[in-house]
């Protein structure tokens, strides 16, 4: 068994880590940069290990430095999170020739799946449906353009390596198919060192669902269901939810063997996710692998009762996982949203700053992921995401609601946030009603307005009544005591102006 943990990351997930390490008896280690000194997953820690430095480049990026920090405390296992290294091929051999467990899946799997051209070619042979395009990098301009007119416009430029939209580009007419290769060739060569394209026909009115994947050692492939990610900004996903109102009991049980079939094609090992795109006659195709765990896991711990962190550990140790078959029915419904230092009202343009007071909300099958807290600092150099806020609730419509009453009570001050946008996301007739798409929020142009006056109203009552206790630090009563509860009067003022 595994008995101590570094985690390569930082901010919410490696305090997520942290903690199933603690409840498994584990013993774990942090490495931070200069500006998460102060951060909570350094402190929640057994041990904590500087790595100096400010941008990712300098710190969490430093994989070397990382492994020898690892053999410095002996640690026999390194956990990557996701993001930086958690989908690095050269960094996972290494810390397995450093003759340290990686709590994760093969380097020949992380590379075969991180190469979308690779992976397609991979499916093909598996069986997996493909969208429609070119099963290698473009070579030959001209030659794309023939198959670009042979599959039919619109169609999608893509990066052979990496994701999140980079190095992507629509073309509906062929007059802009030159100009979209060479753009995203240059964009995907400054994002990922790969300026290798593909091509694929465009799915229009797609949703994007995506299955999680266990399998252990002795070559068992379970899934636990599938997650829905539609709701995107940009190519980024804001809100996940399972299970997705759109699969019935056949095209879930075909799904899922698919994304089965295409693990065990790459030789899988530990936590993964499938990826597909569904179309408007709703056919699937495969998307692509993301060698590592989700940012949007929680939901699925939630509708399956399992903690996939856990079956992580228990997997890279070599032991059974707690399950043996897939699960075909999830238990509920679940949703995350995805809480950015972002400015809804300025094209959410990054908003860092000092965070002066965060009040997560409460209550039954209500979650937070943070890895920040009162006085903690959002800073440009790292992704602006500041939690995760998940609701579980025995339907879809039930979870709704319960998300609404979440994000209406939590609280965040000194820095602009997407909590409002998100609210109103949850509360529109198309959402509530589970008819969208990947298209949905530019579609849905009105999201994007201002504050209501009510809203304005609320916000400067809010802001006026924090200004007063600044200057009025203690107020109290004749008989000395302190009788003022400036939480409840802030919630009663934000409800007497709606």
């Amino acid at each position: 068994m595994i008995k101590k943990v570094l985690i390569a990351n930082r901010g919410e997930i490696a305090l997520r880590i942290i903690r199933t390490c603690k409840e498994m008896g584990i013993a774990s280690v942090a490495v931070y940069s200069e500006p998460d000194r102060k951060a909570p997953f350094v402190y929640h820690a057994d041990e904590a290990f500087a790595l100096n430095g400010k941008t990712s480049q300098e710190s969490y990026l430093r994989s070397e430095k990382i492994i020898k920090i690892a053999k410095k405390c002996k640690a026999d296992a390194i956990h990557p999170g996701y993001g930086f290294l958690a989908e690095n091929a050269d960094f996972a051999r290494e810390v397995s020739k450093a003759g340290i467990t990686f709590i994760g899946p093969p380097p020949e799997a992380i590379e075969l799946m991180g190469n979308k051209t690779r992976a397609r070619k991979s499916m093909i042979e598996a069986g997996v449906p493909v969208v429609p395009g070119t099963e290698s990098a473009i070579k030959d301009i001209n030659d794309a353009a023939g198959v670009a007119e042979k599959t039919g416009y619109p169609v999608l430029v893509k990066a052979s390596a990496g994701g999140g939209g980079k190095g992507m580009r629509l073309v509906s007419d062929p007059a802009d198919f030159r100009s979209a290769v060479e753009g995203a060739q240059r964009e995907a060569g400054s994002a990922f060192g790969d300026s290798a394209v593909y091509i694929e026909k465009y799915v229009e009115e797609p949703r994007h669902i995506e299955f999680q994947i266990l399998a252990d050692a002795e070559g068992n492939v379970i899934h636990l269901g599938e997650r829905e990610c539609s709701i995107q900004r940009r190519h980024q996903k804001i809100i996940e939810e399972s299970p997705s109102i759109l699969l019935d009991e056949n095209l879930r049980r075909e799904m899922g063997e698919a994304a089965i079939r295409a693990a065990s094609a790459c030789g899988y090992r530990n936590a993964g996710t499938v990826e597909f795109l569904v179309d408007k006659h709703r056919k699937f195709y495969f998307l692509e692998m993301n060698t590592r765990l989700q940012v949007e896991h929680p939901v699925t711990e939630l509708v399956t009762g399992l903690d996939l962190v856990r079956e992580q550990i228990l997997i890279a140790s070599g032991q059974p996982m707690t399950r043996q078959s897939s699960i075909e029915q999830p238990w509920g419904h679940a949703f995350e949203c995805r809480i950015y230092a972002e400015d809804p009202e300025n094209n959410f343009a990054p908003s860092p700053g000092r965070i002066h007071h965060i009040s997560p909300p409460d209550g039954p099958c209500i979650r937070e992921d943070s890895g920040v807290t009162d006085g903690n600092e959002i800073s440009l150099y790292y992704d602006p995401m500041i939690s995760k806020l998940i609701v579980w609730d025995q339907d879809r419509m039930h979870a709704i609601r319960k998300m609404v009453l979440a994000l209406s009570e939590y609280e965040i001050q000194g820095i602009h946030t997407t909590i409002p946008f998100l609210k109103k996301v949850f509360q529109h007739k198309r959402f509530i009603r589970g008819d969208f798409t990947t298209n949905f929020l530019n579609e849905e142009t009105g999201l994007f307005n201002g504050q209501t006056s009510h809203e304005k109203v609320a916000a400067l009552a809010a802001l006026l009544l924090h200004q007063v206790q600044k200057s009025r630090k203690k107020l109290v009563s004749p008989n000395g005591q302190n009788t003022i509860n400036w939480k409840l009067i802030h919630r009663k003022n934000m409800l007497d102006v709606r």
